[in-house]
């Protein structure tokens, strides 16, 4: 028969009572820590978290009142709310127990009992913990899943040609299980292609779960990605799923991959290779069964060459490539997308009657937009809400021309002069990050870190 995978922690002053009720429950349950000593508990209760905990009423000699293990209930109980402790007295006292639940105690459990009434009992307490625990991991699981299937826009919007190729490789690669790595231009739309692979795909009926790894301190990185149980560091107030649990038979997107350091690196590494992880704080191995997507801005293989990039991550999570191309490469995608957009915000600021002239039009597809389809998002949400006419002027449009930015920067704040600065040296080094980077006067991973914290 095999055991159930639940601590059980037994304190009491009678060496009797713990030998027997080692000898019942060890046979059925996994761990089960037997304690004399009450002054240990606080030390107990930071080891482990426990399913059960088994708790005298009475230690000190002749007491029969219940108040000691009342005191130690309520110590219980503020290290964990949680707990779920049965309360045992060789006395049976109906006013002790009332107390004891008012306090709160799961159950209470006279002594002597039979052997098949404290194994009864504690299984009982053990299907409430673990009921109670699914319900709280659910609770948690859903937020988590709420907040990661917001999204504003979920339709690719193309006529260009550039994008065809695209859209065949994800007709390809969608009913596969294979890893994809999406390489583009920030604001080029790398999330909706993930999505759409998702969409496409056999598990397309499971969670589509993201991760931005530019976002993830190094300190959270295994907490967010793994999860934690209860006690695992300072913070973790209860059982945490992480985002490769929640994205179990679904798929997993990890965005900003470039922007993980070499260690963190390796962490993912090991997951991948093994397909499996552990909980931060547990040693419980959970498998993996994931469709792995991954993007970035960064230039992976750049980064490679000088050690910045594990070689043997990038052979892990680019078994299909895609490359997005900016949306000056697919001016044709301008007009459409600006239609859509422009209905969207017209509806959400109720300014249906809201349109584009064709002046304006030509504006918009004469400009380079560096921020790509973000940047031409945002720009037209702007010219709705600050717009007097429902017909969209040229003026309604802040762009800069290129040639602006080749000149002396309008703004003397130290950051608006060095973005313009790294946009003029990656300009004249023709997209040579390493050429870029020498001529700024930087290191490389130096740039690359700058240019993700100002989106170019």
């Amino acid at each position: 028969m095999s055991k159930i995978d639940a601590k059980i922690l037994v304190l009491d002053d009678d060496q009797g009572v713990l030998y027997t009720a080692n000898m019942i429950l060890k046979q059925h349950f996994q761990t089960v820590i037997t304690e004399k000593d009450p002054a240990k508990l606080d030390f107990l209760l930071n080891q482990h978290e426990y399913d059960v905990i088994v708790l005298d009423m009475n230690f000190s000699y002749g007491l029969t009142g219940g108040k000691e293990g009342i005191k130690l209930l309520k110590r219980v109980l503020e290290k964990d709310p949680k707990a779920h402790v049965l309360m045992n007295t060789a006395y049976g006292d109906i006013d002790i127990a009332v107390e004891a639940m008012k306090e709160g105690a799961v159950d209470f459990l006279v002594k002597p009992w039979q052997k098949e009434k404290l194994l009864a009992t504690v299984q009982a307490i053990y299907e409430l913990s673990k009921s109670r625990k699914e319900v709280e991991e659910l609770k948690s699981s859903q937020k988590i899943l709420m907040k990661d299937q917001q999204k504003e826009f979920s339709d690719i919007i193309s006529v260009s040609p550039a994008m065809k190729p695209i859209f065949h490789t994800i007709e390809k690669v969608a009913q596969t299980d294979a890893n994809v790595l999406i390489l583009g231009e920030n604001g080029t739309g790398k999330e909706l292609i993930a999505r759409e692979i998702h969409n496409q795909s056999k598990r397309a009926n499971e969670n589509f779960i993201k991760v931005d790894l530019g976002a993830i301190s190094s300190s959270l990185f295994e907490s967010e990605l793994f999860g934690h149980v209860k006690g695992a560091f300072t913070d973790a107030r209860e059982d945490r799923p992480g985002r490769f649990e929640l994205a179990t038979n679904g798929t997993l997107f990890l965005d900003e991959i470039g922007n993980l350091s070499l260690p963190l690196q390796a962490k993912l590494l090991t997951a991948l290779q093994f397909k499996q992880i552990s909980r931060v704080g547990s040693n419980k191995v959970i498998p993996l069964n994931i469709r792995l997507v991954c993007a970035t801005n960064m230039p992976l293989y750049e980064m490679v060459k000088h050690n910045e990039f594990r070689q043997d991550l990038l052979y892990r999570i680019n078994t299909v490539e895609i490359k997005l191309p900016p949306l000056r490469e697919r001016k044709e995608d301008i007009a459409p997308l600006a239609k859509h957009f422009l209905t969207v915000y017209a509806k959400k600021y109720q300014k249906e009657k809201m349109r584009l002239n064709e002046t304006t039009l030509n504006k918009l597809l004469g400009y380079s937009w560096p921020g790509n389809v973000r940047e031409l998002q945002h720009a037209i949400e702007r010219a709705v809400i600050m717009a007097n006419s429902p017909l969209l002027a040229p003026e309604d449009f802040l762009l800069k021309d290129d040639s602006v930015n080749t000149n002396q920067p309008e703004s003397l704040n130290i950051e608006v002069m060095e973005k313009m600065a790294i946009q003029n040296a990656v300009r004249k080094a023709g997209g040579n990050l390493t050429q870029a980077a020498k001529e700024l006067g930087f290191g490389r991973s130096t740039l690359y870190r700058k240019m993700t914290k100002y989106g170019l």
